[in-house]
């Protein structure tokens, strides 16, 4: 093993973030490369930078963590030929101690544990195909432990137990930490990333700032003409977005759900007694997917579009 142990602690305690305050964890892999839905370049850079505090824990997450160890069981179960004695531990790569691992099972494998709601962004079970978040997480795993590839098991809408194996691969596990040091350097010299359109970035800048002064900030004539642009287009944007909902509820009477070429677009839902209300397809076709004349003629004869 190329690793050593730094200790064995609850993760999201005080001693689990101080373990990895000078590293880069396998979660964290995916926002130095601007991969992470959960995390940015620039929200990670204040973090390790100790200009603001640690993630807060949402819904979602909390749900994960209590839902963990059930499906960590339901692994083992599934396993019983592999034990898992080193599990709950926090390793560093031993010539670089920046390289920080926290496998949910570890031992004869490695095995990381995840919750889907639906399950979108995952391929066929036994596949590799995973979202590239999780793929950059287990592979930083493998690259610290120099494991030869990593199990995901994955629990999707709360009964939906599938197994993942991600091999590992020398190359992208490289370039990953090529990403690190060059983030990791941009720490060392103060060099803060830049804006981007993440939402934790704002969180960040909120923290940043918590305080209002009663000052006026004057800014450049193209920082106030973006925000004013991006609020008119999207302002002009819901109103597409109410015309279309209104035209395909229309369409579907009392129809549960429209479909575009096989693939559902819309579904008609209703909470109680209520009236139903319409939900758009969590995977909608691209654009491309349309005929161009379709987009040219709705964008032509549709004032809304």
């Amino acid at each position: 093993m190329t690793a050593t142990v730094l200790g064995r602690w609850e993760p999201g305690s005080p001693e689990w973030h101080a373990a990895r305050a000078d590293g880069i964890g396998g979660s964290e892999v995916a926002a130095v490369v601007g991969c992470s839905p959960f995390e940015s370049r620039f929200s990670l850079w204040h973090r390790k930078a100790a200009l603001v505090g640690p993630v807060d824990e949402t819904p979602e997450m909390e749900w994960g963590r209590r839902l963990e160890p059930a499906i960590a069981a339901k692994f083992m179960d599934e396993h019983p030929d592999l034990s898992f004695d080193r599990t709950g531990y926090t390793f560093a790569h031993e010539d670089r101690p920046w390289q920080i691992a926290n496998p949910d099972l570890y031992g004869d494998a490695l095995v990381e544990v995840k919750c889907s709601r639906d399950g979108l962004g995952w391929g066929e079970p036994g596949t590799d195909e995973v979202p590239i978040y999780y793929r950059q997480q287990v592979l930083w795993y493998c690259d610290v432990l120099d494991a030869p590839g990593a199990h995901v098991a994955l629990l999707v809408g709360g009964n939906d137990y599938r197994e993942y194996y991600v091999e590992y691969d020398p190359a992208e596990a490289a370039e990953l930490r090529s990403h690190v040091e060059r983030f990791l350097d941009t720490l060392e010299r103060h060099e803060r990333p830049d804006i981007d359109d993440h939402t934790a970035t704002y969180q960040t800048v909120r923290e940043l700032h918590p305080d209002i002064d009663g000052t006026d900030v004057e800014v450049d004539d193209l920082l106030a003409a973006r925000f004013t642009l991006a609020r008119t287009q999207m302002a002009e944007a819901t109103a597409a977005e109410q015309y279309a909902r209104n035209l395909i509820a229309d369409a579907m009477g009392t129809a549960r759900r429209a479909t575009w070429d096989g693939r559902p677009i819309a579904t008609r839902q209703a909470r109680g007694e209520g009236l139903p209300y319409l939900v758009a397809g969590r995977s909608l076709p691209a654009l491309d997917d349309f005929h161009p004349t379709t987009i040219s003629t709705l964008t032509e004869q549709d004032p809304a579009a």
